[in-house]
């Protein structure tokens, strides 16, 4: 097998309590022709002095400081340091497993560039997972097994954030860190999707991914709610959205409310139903929300399902199905 170096960038900030067993895990790595470009995103405990320690005793570690501030500079400025054939995000908090670097290699080089080596992940915390991340693991799991995670890239973000490797000149192609976009890695991800890079399909859980409460996704503004919706309606009108149908609103929650109003706004006609009887009916900016199964008569529709609750979902796939439509091509889910 050849044996292209492979960069791992990693921004950090505040982790000296993980910092030192993420580390660990990359020194331990089956695959050895590695280098990390591990930058400081300004951090004010001991993450900085862990990090050069280690850095002194290894030379593929460099230790860089973030000249501005947030993941995405941290990010850009790892990368604009690397040199590697092969690109890999890790982050400060995980753990690798020690084949990871090996498996996604080699994965990538047999089936060459056009594709992206993805691995499944392992959630863990002090306290054991909530049951919402152990879901989103499973459902994450199941997609990357088939290499089918772009099916669902409109429900959540369908890559592991630390759990992918790409050829740099792929990377290079899809802009890789450099728009200033949060969440930076769903977007990252869409642009995977938007390039038509091919998942490869993978049975090994090569990450451990931990959970806590102060963990980055749980308490920064950019990877709140209001975030996501814009980043999907944004790209759905973009790679997906098909102007000569119908556009369908499905549901009049939080959700269906933000995406109605995002339309309107951008002028962009479409109809709005739901299953709710004390909504159907009801007069919401200016649009009147309809009963579900007058889709049976809307001519030639797209939806946009924005409905939570996993057992409705069930019940509108199987409605969907049974009168002949194909996601994605026909409906795409935003939850």
């Amino acid at each position: 097998m050849q044996n292209p170096l492979i960069s791992i960038v990693i921004p950090f900030k505040n982790t000296e309590a993980f910092i030192g067993d993420c580390l660990n895990s990359i020194l331990k790595q089956t695959y050895t022709n590695w280098e990390l470009l591990i930058v400081d995103d300004h951090s004010t405990d001991n993450s900085y002095y862990i990090v050069e320690k280690h850095a002194k005793t290894d030379n593929r570690i460099t230790l860089l400081k973030n000249p501005e501030h947030g993941i995405i500079k941290a990010l850009q400025w790892a990368f604009k340091h690397s040199s590697g054939q092969l690109i890999t995000r890790m982050d400060s908090d995980d753990i690798m497993h020690p084949d990871k670097l090996e498996v996604l290699a080699t994965h990538l080089i047999n089936n060459g560039k056009g594709h992206l080596a993805v691995g499944l992940v392992n959630y863990f915390a002090e306290n054991g997972i909530k049951a919402g991340y152990k879901s989103y693991e499973v459902w994450l799991n199941t997609l990357t097994k088939k290499g089918t995670n772009y099916s669902e890239i409109y429900k959540e973000c369908v890559i592991p954030s630390p759990c992918w490797m790409i050829y740099r000149d792929d990377f290079i192609t899809c802009n890789g860190f450099n728009p200033d976009r949060y969440p930076e890695d769903y977007d990252l991800a869409f642009r995977f999707y938007k390039h038509g890079f091919k998942c490869i399909p993978c049975n090994d859980v090569l990450h451990d991914w931990r959970d806590y409460s102060h963990r980055t996704s749980r308490t920064d503004e950019h990877y709140a709610e209001n975030h996501f919706i814009p980043l999907k309606l944004d790209y759905f009108l973009e790679l997906d959205y098909n102007a000569s149908k119908t556009l369908v609103v499905w549901g009049a929650g939080n959700k269906g409310k933000h995406i109605a109003k995002a339309l309107i706004k951008k002028n962009i006609s479409f109809e709005w139903i739901c299953d709710n009887p004390k909504k159907i009916g009801k007069n919401i900016y200016g649009k009147i929300l309809k009963p579900f199964n007058i889709l049976k008569t809307i001519k030639n529709p797209q939806s946009i399902i924005t409905v939570a609750n996993k057992e409705d979902q069930t019940d509108i796939r199987n409605f969907l199905k049974n009168i002949k439509m194909k996601p994605i091509e026909d409906y795409v889910f935003f939850c």
